[in-house]
């Protein structure tokens, strides 16, 4: 099966540590995880954030629907965090994982560069991030900067 790599860079006015702390914070992911071009919930990144440890990308439904699982791989705050991505119906099989890495850098006097490389995607995987992401990182970005997310419930 092919494999697709996907890279996505941004700058935020924000400080490293406030970037860490939204990707990894329950209370700030359900704030801007989400598509605001869609009627869909928002999302939570739940963890204890410690090399082994479980991840689960859960959906803010009535249900709290696990959309994604994966292992923390590499944490190394607040520049540094590789975890591994997969379907939940996949977690116990490796080499259906795909690999996320949040890259957080002080560029410049209260900027922050984040780089997303989501790596090792099947082909349903990467038509699903690819705009997934910029919709979730653009959502974190405007978060950071003004306090509000996008608005939800745009009408294209």
């Amino acid at each position: 099966m092919e494999q697709h790599n996907f890279v996505y860079v941004t700058f935020i006015l924000s400080t490293p540590e406030k970037v860490w702390n939204a990707i990894i914070d329950p209370e700030i992911t359900c704030k801007y995880w989400s598509d605001p071009l869609s009627k869909n919930p928002a999302h939570v990144n739940v963890s204890e954030w410690k090399v082994g440890s479980n991840w689960e990308h859960v959906k803010m439904d009535e249900d709290r629907t696990v959309d994604i699982v994966g292992k923390v791989l590499e944490v190394n705050p607040p520049h540094k965090l590789v975890i591994s991505w997969a379907r939940p119906n996949e977690i116990n099989d490796e080499s259906k994982h795909s690999r996320v890495t949040f890259d957080i850098e002080a560029y410049s006097e209260g900027l922050v560069r984040l780089a997303v490389t989501h790596e090792e995607l099947d082909p349903q995987m990467w038509k699903g991030i690819s705009s997934g992401w910029p919709s979730v990182l653009s959502n974190l970005k405007t978060f950071l900067e003004t306090g509000r997310p996008l608005a939800r419930h745009i009408s294209p």
